[in-house]
């Protein structure tokens, strides 16, 4: 802490001070601190005073009461500033942060009095009023978006009766607010798939987004809601706790006899797919619990549970999924991906480890365009898993997919120099085994500039520095004519380099400089005698 510095006495004083000043100063000053310093992102300067001229359970919000930013500014005696370029408020140091966090009793309750704020201002006269049916003029109600998107963070966090009163008010009134539609639009951006605009985002789903216990039980109680209801994805209530991993309301929700525990959305994901995609091993847990769950119900796109936990590198959920007698472990989707390809795709060791130590799991098993796990794992430069997959039997380091291409050649294409240097070591891997264009490692690394690589490369026997691909492009016509300078050097230093070749147009390393305007490659190959200047191309 800062306190060595003489800074946490400073700003004890300083808070005593804000706190024995007269009339509503005190209270703005010090409500000011707790906004800024527990709000879930940088408040405005208009959000911050429409939030301090909110009174706590007024039905109606006086526009009078705002104050102005010099006001606060003033009220809190110098520990607030507004950020000009950002047009935010923050606290005049970092050190101030760590103050307050170091000591909660300053303030009461936090983020309770910040939810009942939240919620107070979302049930006034003038939000309730704002029509769905248009866009709306929202500039007299600043705060409205923050209140949206946040009051149930903050009551997940510290939550009243007063606020769960409140929130439950607001809730049984949700089809028509405002304030649900920049939820529900906050909530679809975060989504790439299709949504039925006409579904709405109910009360219930809203409190199961958040994970909302309390409330949700008194939703639930007072029967205003379909459980099973689906939102504008067709997900529920139940599938949305299991998404955010509020085991809570998974409990509370599968209470009831007549939740459907396993119902899809529009995409096929079920609340285990959601819980399995996210790592909460306790909702998991809980879901297969239940007789009706299946832990192998594919998505729309053929991607099971395990395979989600897997692409997510939960080793907890999959050691779980695992353990059900109905889970293939090396079931593939709709494209060939098999839980094994998508934890070495990402870089999941444990996972691969896992998986590996499943005898039904295929360790060299390619997807529909004849990708392994092997060069998923090598495409994006996993060597811990590379290295992993090469200790076991069955699979082939030089295994390449429907286009030609290798692991070799992807990790020299990517300039991934420590896995070239292991997939190099490997005897079964060919170093200048072209793909379908005719294209080998080389020509890769020398098109993208991988001067280390290059090198590795060139040391190899079998390489051939010098070989063109389809289209009569050798690696030295591919550098030239991405202004590889490095990679162009490298090669002109070898003697079975044509300095003058000609791709199948007639064009030359040259020509491709001059033509994409690459001065230092010109310089260099200019330099070289067995370059013909006047060398025409096809066109003449």
């Amino acid at each position: 802490m800062t306190d060595g510095l003489g800074l946490g006495d400073a700003y004890s004083a300083t808070i005593e001070r804000i706190k024995t000043q007269d009339g509503d100063k005190s209270r703005l000053g010090m409500e000011a601190l707790m906004w800024i310093s527990h709000a879930e992102r940088p408040l405005t300067a208009d959000e911050l005073c429409h939030a301090l001229a909110i009174e706590l359970g007024s039905r109606y919000f006086n526009a009078g009461n705002v104050p102005s930013i010099s006001t606060l500014v003033g009220c809190c005696q110098g520990l607030i500033t507004v950020d000009k370029e950002a047009s935010t408020v923050r606290l005049i140091h970092f050190t101030l942060q760590e103050y307050l966090s170091a000591h909660p009793k300053i303030f009461s309750r936090p983020h309770s009095v910040i939810a009942k704020i939240c919620l107070t201002y979302l049930n006034s006269q003038q939000v309730k009023a704002l029509s769905t049916s248009f866009s709306p003029d929202t500039r007299n109600t600043p705060f409205l978006e923050y209140c949206s998107l946040y009051w149930g963070v903050h009551a997940k966090r510290e939550l009243s009766d007063d606020a769960r009163s409140l929130a439950v008010q607001l809730l049984q009134e949700s089809d028509s607010l405002m304030s649900v539609e920049l939820l529900s639009k906050h909530i679809q951006d975060l989504g790439h798939r299709n949504f039925d605009p006409s579904s709405r985002f109910s009360g219930l789903h809203w409190a199961s987004f958040f994970g909302l216990v309390g409330v949700v039980g008194s939703l639930i109680e007072i029967g205003c809601y379909d459980i099973n209801e689906g939102d504008f994805w067709d997900h529920t209530p139940l599938a949305w706790a299991a998404r955010n991993g509020h085991e809570g309301v998974v409990i509370a929700l599968l209470g009831r006899q007549e939740v459907h525990p396993d119902k899809p959305g529009n995409d096929g994901q079920t609340p285990l797919s959601f819980a399995a995609w996210g790592g909460y091993e306790g909702v998991v847990k809980i879901l297969l619990g239940c007789k009706e769950v299946n832990p192998e119900k594919p998505t729309d796109y053929g991607r099971t549970p395990l395979l989600h936990a897997a692409w997510g590198g939960h080793e907890g959920v999959v050691r779980i999924l695992l353990g059900q007698e109905a889970v293939d472990p090396d079931k593939q989707d709709d494209a060939g991906q098999t839980p094994l390809s998508f934890a070495a795709e990402y870089g999941h060791e444990g996972v691969v480890k896992i998986l590996l130590g499943c005898e039904e799991v295929d360790p060299d098993k390619p997807n529909v365009y004849g990708r392994t796990p092997l060069l998923h794992a090598a495409q994006n430069g996993h060597e811990g898993v590379v290295n992993i997959l090469l200790e076991r039997e069955g699979v082939e380091p030089d295994k390449a997919d429907i286009y030609g291409q290798t692991p070799l050649l992807f990790a020299a294409w990517r300039g991934y120099e420590g896995l070239v240097r292991v997939l190099l070591g490997q005897e079964e891997v060919n170093p200048d085994r072209p793909d379908a264009g005719g294209q080998t490692p080389l020509s890769f690394a020398a098109r993208s500039g991988h001067e280390e690589v290059v090198e590795m490369l060139l040391r190899q026997e079998e390489v051939n520095p010098d070989r063109p691909n389809v289209y009569g492009e050798t690696p030295l016509l591919g550098a030239a004519g991405h202004g590889r300078e490095g990679v162009v050097k490298i090669l002109l230093g070898r003697e079975d380099v044509n300095r003058d070749k000609s791709d199948n147009n007639g064009r030359t390393a040259l020509f491709r400089a001059t033509q994409n305007r690459h001065d230092g490659v010109v310089k260099i190959l200019l330099g070289k005698e067995e370059v013909n200047l006047g060398k025409p191309d096809n066109n003449g």
